[in-house]
């Protein structure tokens, strides 16, 4: 396409934190921008799982590229006053501009981006929204339910084509959701060859991020906060009350000052480490023994895909989205999220039975394939064109 006609069309990507758009959604830019010139909107303040200097490098990143920001003061809490004169930001900018299709992410941006657009949708604008995992699942609190389903219901027939990552969110969207299409494809997406061909010295890594030689090491990556439920691992690692056992967090969040004053109490400040935001996870993914991933609530976790393509076995939360990647007793085990002594047995089995570590990550490579980055690209190409 020439470079005049991919400037006549636009495009507009929004998520409620620039965070979003960094981790899970530039092959959808990247995709866009071959016919279309693009324009973001987000929270570009600095946010609770990365840093300052992440947040500067990834603005001029996208400003590199040609792609036009709109730093607009999105919360993360529907409730937020900022969220009304955020709306009016995002109503004026997409009414001055034609935008041939608008992609929005995340539920806040989701609800602010189609009431804001339902005057140009009438003028033939699309929108998509990809739900990166409902906050109304089976096993929610009940006020989820209450909260976000209505919600969500009736936002969906501003909806042109909505998108699921996830098996049980893509048949409750096709039953009960007014999107005018649904669509699932298998998450985010993945470049499995870039960890299959990760090369590091385990030994060097180790030392250079603080462990020992030989210690058995489990690894989480995620941001710190309650649905990540890091404490429940941290508890577990207390009861198997192995000194040859160490935990290793990589994540920065809320929580941080309350899981350090728990690995006090407990006494692990010698086993479990938070390492903070890292942009080595594929590094520190081939040194560790297992994954362990507690969480109440995914869509479909892009660091359990990382982890799964690393070779590592797994000790996740059986809830939606895990279930969709990880086989009970064939990659890992699915474990009720707050079982504590659960995860303590699961742990156990693989730190006392090699041959779980060894089968488990073999199977995880094989699975993840499914996922891999080009299947997805592929799935979002077609859906943009049939918008």
């Amino acid at each position: 396409m020439k470079k005049s006609e991919v400037e006549d069309k636009k495009s507009l990507v929004v998520t409620t934190v620039a965070s979003t758009l960094d981790q899970f959604c530039m092959n959808d830019i990247y995709t866009l921008q071959k016919t279309h010139k693009i324009y973001v909107i987000a929270n570009f303040n600095i946010g609770n799982n990365t840093s300052k200097e992440r947040v500067t490098e990834f603005k001029g990143e996208l400003q590199s590229k040609g792609i036009i920001l709109n730093d607009v003061n999105i919360n993360r809490n529907p409730f937020n006053k900022c969220n009304l004169s955020a709306y009016q930001e995002i109503k004026k900018l997409i009414e001055k501009n034609s935008f041939d299709i608008i992609h929005c992410h995340t539920p806040v941006a989701a609800m602010l981006v189609r009431l804001a657009a339902r005057k140009v949708r009438k003028k033939g604008t699309k929108v998509i929204y990809t739900a990166h995992g409902f906050h109304f699942f089976k096993g929610a609190p009940i006020k989820n339910w209450i909260l976000y389903y209505p919600v969500e219901r009736w936002l969906s027939r501003y909806t042109d084509t909505l998108i699921t990552i996830n098996i049980e969110d893509f048949e409750r969207a096709k039953k009960s959701l007014k999107a005018k299409k649904v669509k699932y494809i298998p998450g985010v997406g993945i470049n499995v060859k870039r960890f299959e061909q990760v090369d590091v010295n385990k030994l060097a890594k180790r030392q250079e991020i603080g462990l020992l030689k030989d210690s058995f090491v489990v690894l989480s990556v995620g941001e710190l906060n309650k649905n990540k439920n890091h404490e429940t691992v941290i508890k577990a690692i207390a009861k198997l009350n192995n000194p040859n056992v160490h935990y290793v967090i990589c994540g920065q969040g809320i929580l941080e000052d309350y899981l350090i004053k728990l690995i006090k109490e407990l006494g692990l400040e010698r086993k479990v480490k938070l390492l903070g935001y890292r942009k080595d996870i594929d590094e520190i993914c081939k040194v560790a023994d297992v994954f362990a991933f507690p969480s109440f609530r995914e869509g479909l976790s892009v660091s359990l895909m990382e982890a799964m393509a690393s070779g590592l076995s797994v000790v996740c939360s059986d809830i939606r989205g895990n279930s969709d990647l990880i086989e009970d007793g064939k990659g890992g085990f699915l474990i009720k999220p707050e079982d504590v002594d659960g995860f303590v047995n699961a742990l156990q089995k693989i730190l006392s039975n090699k041959s779980y570590k060894e089968t488990f990550g073999e199977f995880n490579k094989n699975a993840i394939e499914k996922y891999n980055i080009e299947n997805v690209i592929s799935d979002m190409k077609k859906i943009y064109s049939e918008v």
